[in-house]
């Protein structure tokens, strides 16, 4: 019987995995009661740790392998916590990952204190490389993700969002940040630049991929499945492909009362069913399925100029497995 395209992933990086929980919790250790206790609630919650495999295996592709990538890795994983904390906060989202959000549990000031503490020791954990290139990728990882979430929330309602404006956002919201391990670490093994390029391609076509593969999850999935409840961005007021491609496809009748049930606080699941038939009737589905795949077909190609090896395959599974995954 095949192995499905999880489980072959599993089998190659279940060492690894076990080595990002163990450097993960190691370096929150030294930290106060409560940060440790609110970072954990998040961290430890089921996280598919796929921004540290990517970098480990984009360093050991380059032919780095000395240990350190495992440290190094947790960066990616700290940095992306970081964002979840403050955007459930901002977003007042009351579900993460099958549990209550943290700020739920705990006060909002001491959830987006926590998750500053995080970006500022995933910087630290970069300063200690000594790569200049490093830390500048660090540093603008941060910057953009930053202005993905402000681009995002000043969008929050509107009805007339491009796709070209739904691409910006994600690219900074989600791409640069699978997009950065991935360059880092190509820096951190000082590949040459066109190694350097490749990853770095390799990395923002896998996290516009996976982003939209997620947006996809909201209307496709079940609550059980997602581990928060169907339609939360839309009941949040972000409108993502799906909708903006069906937007400027839907009938004068249909797209009134699309943006009619978009902008109603509390729509009923017969409401939201009938706006997913409406996805599917003017292709907003398919088209955002097509648009993920030419990413995954771009991401694996800049994979051709390494050799064959483990980290290569894991690397290319990785992107079939962005749009091929249940959550």
């Amino acid at each position: 019987m095949t192995k499905s395209v999880k489980q072959q992933i599993i089998d190659l990086a279940v060492p690894d995995l076990e080595k990002i929980e163990t450097a993960l919790e190691k370096h929150l250790e030294p930290n106060l009661d409560l940060v440790k206790q609110i970072a954990s609630h998040l961290l430890f919650s089921g996280g598919k740790r796929l921004r540290p495999l990517l970098m480990i295996h984009s360093a050991r592709m380059c032919g780095y392998a000395n240990g350190f990538e495992i440290d190094f890795s947790t960066i990616f994983e700290y940095l992306h916590a970081a964002t979840l904390l403050h955007d459930d906060v901002v977003d007042e989202a009351d579900i993460r990952r099958g549990k209550k959000a943290a700020h739920t549990k705990w006060s909002a000031p001491k959830v987006v204190l926590t998750g500053d503490f995080l970006l500022a020791l995933a910087l630290d954990l970069a300063a200690r490389t000594r790569e200049p290139d490093i830390i500048s990728v660090i540093a603008k990882i941060t910057r953009d993700m930053s202005q993905g979430e402000i681009d995002q929330m000043t969008k929050k309602g509107k009805l007339d969002i491009s796709e070209e404006e739904y691409l910006d956002v994600i690219e900074k919201k989600t791409a640069v940040l699978i997009q950065g391990a991935c360059q880092s670490g190509a820096i951190l093994a000082r590949s040459d630049k066109e190694k350097q390029s490749a990853l770095k391609a390799y990395g923002f076509h896998l996290g516009m991929a996976f982003q939209m593969a997620d947006d996809l999850l909201d209307y496709t999935a079940t609550a059980q499945v997602l581990g928060k409840n169907p339609g939360a961005d839309m009941r949040e007021g972000k409108l993502t492909l799906p909708l903006i491609h069906s937007l400027t496809r839907a009938s004068k009748e249909d797209k009134s009362w699309m943006e009619h049930v978009i902008l109603e606080p509390g729509f009923h699941i017969e409401q939201f069913e009938q706006l997913k038939a409406l996805l599917f009737r003017y292709k907003g589905i398919e088209y955002t399925q097509n648009m993920a795949r030419e990413h995954v077909g771009k991401a694996k190609s800049c994979l051709d100029i390494f050799e064959s090896s483990l980290s290569k395959k894991l690397l290319s599974l990785l992107a079939d497995y962005s749009i091929k995954r249940k959550v």
